[in-house]
């Protein structure tokens, strides 16, 4: 009965071990390698074009040697009757697309006919978010001629779509890594190019094709031909301003950083379950071998040899661990159903079961081979120790207690959580003040983590965003109308306290496009920016670079740079690392702050003066935002000409969304290692009494009282709970620190010193309390124990 009890309980445990290791692991490898397997098998872009100019001769870029395919696409866009928020605008203008490049993945239904107008495929969280899918129909809502005017249509400035209704059916359900879900938005309706064909009016506008045309390219040599690939476009455009995207380094990156994180979580929580099996089912070994070791030395008065012992030690472990283990492969590939998570789940090409051999394979096999080694080496550990005397070790803290002349129970429990004993009384007091500092240490460093995480949420300064408005002032070198003057009436606002009137053109360094602001504060009001290093550019030679870009051009602040612009090659020197604003074309930790001076040696003789031109507007703290939009605009609307100026509050940086996604990443690992320490210490705590019951008889006999008995358990656990919060509060703090650190960094945001101040004020009695409530059965157990039938028993 012994060996079944001891089969079933160690079978359990190694399932759930099995599985919890296994599960996390597989799937970390599956979050890390999301994008890449799609990467790989939907024909993706390699470069996205952006010339932004009406009329654009794209016949000339597909003849390119090293143009594979082309797709073009509308800067243009429509809307959804009944469905807000879905991403619809970029409506597809060839054939081409989902069939020579961005072929996506089909996760159900079929692709989009390009001669069906009234066809449409959705993204997985349109689905989800919407409830609707294939074989269900949506109203699509295109904008009049008039509506589309230069730079495409955009309701939040031409209003609500008063063009005709079309109504189209969903056929499929795709995902490419250009048509995936993006975090914070709730899916997407792709259109049939055959849309754009019937509609182009709609979209383009009848005033000269005043809505532009880009395009999607995928390159012959990938990546690699990208250098050349720009010299042809600037030699057959006549045009050194395209702004190029790397889409594999540009846009990829931010991707592969999120689900590179969440596989260091994932694989984290592994680990740390991984620890979990070593100490818990290692205690059951140890447990096991112990009380396995009298019976066996019985037998080796008999003929059993050393080597038969530790063999019939080992065996019942080591089936349980192949039981085990085989349950925990099944159950990981069960819990594939629901991996990868977060942002990685958006671009995982084969959502549903996975079996990942490379993982389950080597833990299959591993599991049960640890387990043995450990038994065996357990049990000839036991059967050593046996056939000698070993003096127990003794705590220097317990001696020093005693010697303080402190109370009895007080001495007594803190050898019980001090001092492992030796044979049947033994107790795995290393893996209870282990999980006491993991717990505390966890806990600390999750919400210490997770105060990163809401500081940065709650703080847009913290990505660079220190303006609250913004207004657009022209567009492809023209302004919409009396910009200065306009300007000047927006800095006479009382609530006003930053304004910068920003220029915007590409510029090139080495194969990085970067996209170029102007500084040019309006009437003395400075616009403050968020610097990481250095300063900002003081001179006509001097440059800011976004994090990104210097980390692409593998700069840094004080040295020189090459930067190309329509007028040719200038030589500057890196002023300073900073954010800039998040633009139609780069994010806000992509591009360049340069004075007007620089920008306008730099873009000369351009086609374009610039390719946009906006107004950047810091309000005073405590300002109604909307209320001073609105004045803004009425002050805009009362000069002649400015009716076409509007200014709006800016909407969060995306990447707000993407850290807010793994933020429980982390709190579950700290409650993981909670519960560890929970196990951990509840279990010294219950085998503490049942194994030194004849210690504590012998004291009940002296005289000990149940309330003393108590007071030895409630000890017990109170110096394991001191000990946790010793080591694991600076170590939970600094931890935390750190990965946030790493999170900023790699993000990027400007680090801010996170602190939990409510955890680190609570974690010392929430842990004080929480073992003391673990120590409230055995020490009910401990006052009830019979000391003569224990005495007389031993």
């Amino acid at each position: 009965m012994k060996v079944i009890a001891t089969w079933t309980r160690l079978e359990w445990r190694r399932r759930w071990r099995a599985l919890t290791v296994l599960a996390a692991v597989a799937g970390a490898r599956r979050s890390q390698t999301a994008f890449s397997r799609l990467w790989a098998q939907t024909l993706p872009t390699t470069v996205t074009v952006l010339p932004n100019q009406p009329g654009f001769d794209w016949a000339k870029i597909r003849a390119l040697p090293e143009v594979a395919a082309l797709t073009t696409f509308a800067v243009s866009g429509f809307e959804l009757e009944g469905v807000p928020g879905a991403q619809t605008g970029f409506p597809s203008a060839d054939s081409q697309v989902m069939r020579t490049i961005e072929r996506p993945v089909v996760l159900q239904g079929r692709v989009f006919s390009p001669s069906r107008a009234d066809e449409v495929v959705v993204s997985t969280g349109f689905v989800a978010n919407f409830g609707r899918g294939v074989g269900d129909f949506v109203a699509l809502h295109l904008p009049a001629p008039a509506q589309s005017v230069q730079g495409g249509y955009d309701p939040s400035s031409n209003g609500p779509p008063r063009g005709p209704v079309i109504r189209a059916r969903i056929v499929g359900v795709v995902r490419s890594f250009w048509f995936s879900d993006s975090p914070g938005v709730p899916g997407g309706v792709f259109a049939s190019p055959a849309l754009f064909a019937r509609y182009r009016v709609n979209f383009m506008g009848t005033a000269g094709h005043a809505a532009a045309i880009n395009a999607l390219v995928r390159l012959k040599g990938g990546e690699t031909a990208i250098p050349a690939f720009k010299r042809d476009l600037a030699r057959v455009s006549g045009r050194s301003d395209i702004d190029v995207w790397n889409n594999y380094a540009d846009m990829g990156a931010p991707a592969r950083r999120v689900t590179g994180y969440e596989a260091a979580c994932l694989l984290a929580f592994g680990v740390a379950a991984l620890v979990a099996a070593f100490f818990l089912v290692g205690q059951s070994v140890a447990r096991y071998t112990s009380t396995t070791v009298p019976d066996l030395q019985v037998l080796q008065a008999v003929g059993l040899t050393s080597r038969q012992a530790v063999g019939s030690a080992s065996a019942p472990p080591f089936l349980a661990a192949v039981a085990g283990a085989t349950l925990g492969v099944a159950a990981a590939v069960l819990a594939s159903r629901w991996m990868p998570i977060g942002a990685a789940s958006l671009l995982e090409p084969s959502p549903g079961f996975d079996a990942d051999w490379l993982i389950l394979g080597p833990g299959w096999v591993l599991a049960p081979v640890m387990v043995l080694a450990g038994s065996a080496a357990a049990a000839a550990t036991t059967l050593a120790a046996a056939r000698r005397q070993v003096l127990p070790r003794r705590s220097t803290v317990a001696a020093a207690v005693a010697g303080a002349g402190l109370p009895v129970a007080a001495v007594v429990g803190t050898r019980f959580a001090l001092e492992p004993g030796r044979g049947r009384s033994s107790v795995p007091v290393r893996p209870a003040v282990t999980g006491a500092i993991a717990g505390v240490l966890g806990i600390l460093a999750a919400f210490t983590f997770s105060a990163g995480i809401a500081d940065a949420a709650a703080n847009p300064v913290r990505f660079g965003q220190t303006n609250q408005l913004e207004g657009w002032l022209g567009f492809n070198g023209s302004d919409f109308g009396p910009a200065g003057r306009v300007l000047s009436a927006i800095a006479a606002d009382r609530d006003v306290t930053g304004l910068n009137s920003a220029r915007i053109a590409v510029a090139q360094s080495g194969q990085v496009s970067i996209t170029t602001y102007t500084y040019d504060p309006v009437a003395g009001k400075r616009l403050p920016l968020v610097l990481t290093a250095g300063h900002m550019p003081a001179t006509g030679s001097e440059i800011l670079l976004a994090p990104t870009t210097a980390r692409q051009l593998h700069t840094a602040a004080g040295a020189a740079i090459q930067v190309t612009g329509s007028a040719g090659p200038r030589t500057v020197t890196v002023a300073g690392i900073g954010f800039v604003p998040e633009g139609p074309h780069n994010s806000y930790d992509s591009g360049a702050w340069v004075s007007p001076a620089l920008y306008d040696q730099l873009f000369a003789g351009a086609r374009y003066a610039f390719k946009f031109h906006i107004a950047e507007v810091a309000l005073r703290p405590g300002a109604n935002v909307q209320a001073a939009a609105h004045r803004l605009d009425a002050a805009a609307a009362a000069i002649k000409g400015g009716q076409a100026f509007q200014f709006g509050p800016l909407s969060p940086p995306s990447e707000i969304q993407l850290i807010k996604d793994v933020a429980v990443l982390p709190l579950l690992l700290g409650a993981f290692l909670a519960l560890l320490a929970v196990g951990a210490v509840g279990h010294a705590l219950a085998i503490a009494v049942r194994r030194r019951r004849h210690e504590l008889a012998v004291l009940r006999a002296l005289g000990m009282t149940r309330r003393q008995a108590r007071a030895v358990v409630a000890t017990q656990a109170s110096v394991l709970a001191v000990i946790g919060l010793v080591f694991g509060v600076p170590l939970g703090l600094a931890l935390g620190r750190t990965i946030w650190r790493m999170v900023a960094n790699s993000t990027p945001v400007a680090y801010h010193p996170p602190l939990a101040m409510w955890a680190l004020l609570l974690i010392g009695p929430l842990a004080l309390l929480a073992a003391n409530l673990l120590a409230a059965w055995p020490g009910q157990r401990a006052a009830r124990l019979s000391s003569a039938q224990i005495l007389r028993a031993e």
